[in-house]
């Protein structure tokens, strides 16, 4: 996908990941360490987490499709070389989020009986719980990143800080 509806898809896709993968992280670490939130919330999650992988090649590709019509320029590339790591946020956070719901899933079909995830171990439970905090920072992290040098590359030198005086009064 190069654009859409006459504007480079990649600027309407950014906006997806942006606010999908910071989500998933926080959904994951949500689910990872309570668990009432475990039971209603982590298989939207891994869903949420799944779509946001499939997402970030379509958004990269629409990018690297962009970065060959824009002016070159050093912000530009650094742009680019951060988003290509935005594959080593989401993959981690969902399979941390299957992992989560299929412990989930378990657990309540279990009744008691220890299974191959092994939903009633509280040592499996708390390194799951500590990589989800891991992969969730990170991710969120990283997104913060990736978005804050697309912006410096959109917008450095394309505005003023003088008002133009067409204000609204």
């Amino acid at each position: 996908m190069t654009t859409f509806n006459g504007l480079p898809a990649h600027i309407l896709l950014v906006h997806a990941i942006v606010v999908l993968l910071p989500l998933s992280a926080l959904l994951l670490v949500l689910t990872a360490v309570w668990p009432a939130a475990r039971h209603r919330l982590a298989g939207p999650n891994a869903v949420l987490a799944v779509l946001v992988v499939l997402l970030v090649p379509l958004t990269t590709d629409a990018g690297e499709w962009l970065e060959r019509r824009v002016p070159s320029g050093e912000l530009v590339r650094a742009h680019a070389e951060l988003g290509d790591t935005a594959i080593l946020y989401a993959v981690p956070i969902a399979l941390l989020a299957l992992v989560v719901w299929w412990r989930g899933r378990e657990a309540r079909a279990a009744a008691g009986r220890r299974t191959y995830l092994a939903p009633l171990s509280s040592a499996v439970t708390n390194v799951v719980a500590v990589l989800a905090l891991v992969a969730g920072a990170a991710g969120v992290y990283g997104m913060y990143r990736i978005g804050d040098s697309g912006a410096k590359a959109a917008w450095t030198g394309n505005f003023s800080s003088q008002d133009n005086g067409r204000g609204h009064n």
